[in-house]
């Protein structure tokens, strides 16, 4: 019997954690799993770890070159790259550092966790150089192979997929049950905390306008929590300033979103990938204009799927339906849509994948209830060739050094800068002191030096909302 793959899985937030998870379980079924999370401003807590939805222990937190030391000593099979292109960028320097030649090295896997609608070449360039770089529908992989030709660079890594997480029981309307409303928020859209208290009044005045209806306001985070993106105007702390207060029916919940929606008759959000989990189950699906159809809103990456919506037109009831033809293309296939068995219907690969090695930053079972995995267009396995491509690089004896687009020739004035940030210096190696030793040091040092990370967190979270908007008014007085 072969012996497993080992996969390291690098996350730098809650929602990358679990499309870094989900994207190994895709890759490579039969594997063993270790968890990291790149210690930073939006690292997540144990919480939000808990609720994204995948089943593992706590993954060991550490800084970009830990994580490259940690690499080379355990000689993983796999490394997923769950990450902001920036941080990406970084280890892909890291590892082009650690093997200068062709070796015997992982396979370095990044991608995007969900609709891509802004720093479309940025991002992109960010992660060249990665053996693998996943596209989550037909149309993110033409947009991204044009951005790596248009520069000249290879293009080859770029592989079709879809999103990992995509799954779920099919939507079976509400019947006698009371029709529910699933109000997905996000932490930076709209930012502006007048369109964020607009868009909460008209989920709790529907609520108001359809006393039959109970009305669920998804939360992504608490407060003092941070996700990839600030949160400065939290909905909880909107939610208390509303004149009454929320109607009976009408509520602020948390918890894993693929949860949520078990129950959902209708989703509604700005532009939360939440949606493109929503469409696959053939949940009816309203993305808001009330604000606009803007690029930075996200919501105009929804031009012609048929799910552009106001408030207004969900009150007087109107219940959107995905154009087929714009979900294909997105990757998307409804639940009950025609075609093939998908080969990739179960989540997980054999029971005991995924089980832990050994030490804290190991995951256990992958475990997790069978649901329909994403297919494509043709209602094919998604992530077939994927996992081929894999395989194949697997299989090679030696994988060229990594190669990514940005060097110190291409890029002088923008690449020292991405990697100092990560504590690396211009050519990959860490700088004095990054990769801190902690062998022979006490647990009660190592323990006290958690609690002041956390603390150093928990001040800068309170700045972000709660300082930072009080500032912000003074100055336009």
């Amino acid at each position: 019997m072969p012996e497993r793959k080992r996969v390291a899985v690098l996350a730098d937030s809650d929602t990358r954690w679990k499309w870094g998870v989900t994207t190994a379980r895709r890759l490579v079924p039969d594997h063993r799993l270790a968890g990291y999370l790149l210690r930073g401003r939006a690292t997540p807590t144990a919480r939000q770890l808990g609720e994204v939805g995948v089943r593992t222990d706590r993954p060991a937190e550490v800084t970009c070159a830990e994580f490259l030391a940690e690499i080379e000593r355990e000689r993983y099979d796999v490394v997923v790259l769950a990450l902001v292109g920036g941080a990406v960028q970084a280890v892909l320097h890291g590892a082009r550092a650690l093997w200068p030649a062709p070796a015997r090295r992982p396979v370095l896997v990044t991608g995007y966790v969900g609709v891509v609608y802004e720093k479309l070449a940025d991002g992109l360039l960010l992660r060249h150089g990665a053996d693998v770089v996943l596209a989550n529908s037909r149309y993110d992989a033409e947009r991204f192979r044009a951005v790596y030709e248009g520069v000249g660079a290879d293009a080859g890594a770029v592989t079709e997929t879809a999103l990992p997480f995509l799954g779920g029981a099919p939507y079976e309307p509400a019947g006698s049950r009371a029709h529910t409303v699933v109000f997905a928020v996000q932490p930076s859209v709209p930012d502006s905390r007048a369109d964020r208290a607009y868009l909460l009044e008209r989920a709790a005045g529907h609520a108001r306008k359809h006393p039959d209806r109970e009305v669920l306001i998804k939360l992504r985070s608490k407060p003092g929590e941070h996700t990839t993106h600030l949160e400065e105007q939290p909905y909880q702390r909107l939610a208390e300033k509303i004149p009454g207060g929320l109607p009976a029916n009408c509520r602020l919940v948390y918890g894993n979103m693929g949860e949520v929606l078990d129950g959902a008759d209708l989703l509604v959000t700005v532009s939360s990938t939440a949606a493109l989990e929503s469409l696959h189950r053939a949940i009816p699906t309203a993305v808001l204009t009330d604000l606009g159809i803007r690029e930075a809103l996200g919501n105009h990456h929804f031009l012609g799927s048929g799910c552009l919506a106001s408030w207004d037109q969900l009150d007087a009831g109107l219940l959107p339906e995905g154009d087929p033809v714009w979900l294909a293309a997105q990757g998307v296939r409804p639940a009950g849509a025609p075609g093939p068995a998908d080969a990739g219907k179960a989540d997980t690969g054999p029971a005991d994948a995924g089980k832990a090695d050994t030490g804290p930053a190991h995951t256990g079972p992958a475990g997790g209830p069978a649901q329909t995995g994403p297919r494509s267009a043709e209602g094919q396995d998604a992530y077939a060739v994927a996992r081929a491509r894999v395989a194949g690089l697997l299989a090679a004896a030696r994988l060229p050094s990594p190669a990514p687009y940005y060097t110190l020739t291409t890029a002088p004035g923008y690449l020292p800068g991405i990697l100092a940030r990560h504590r690396l210096a211009p050519d990959g190696t860490p700088l004095p002191g990054a990769a801190r030793q902690e062998a022979g040091e006490s647990r009660l040092r190592r323990r006290l030096r958690a609690h002041l990370r956390e603390a150093a967190r928990g001040a800068y979270r309170h700045g972000v909302q709660r300082v930072a908007p009080v500032i912000r008014r003074l100055g336009e007085l």
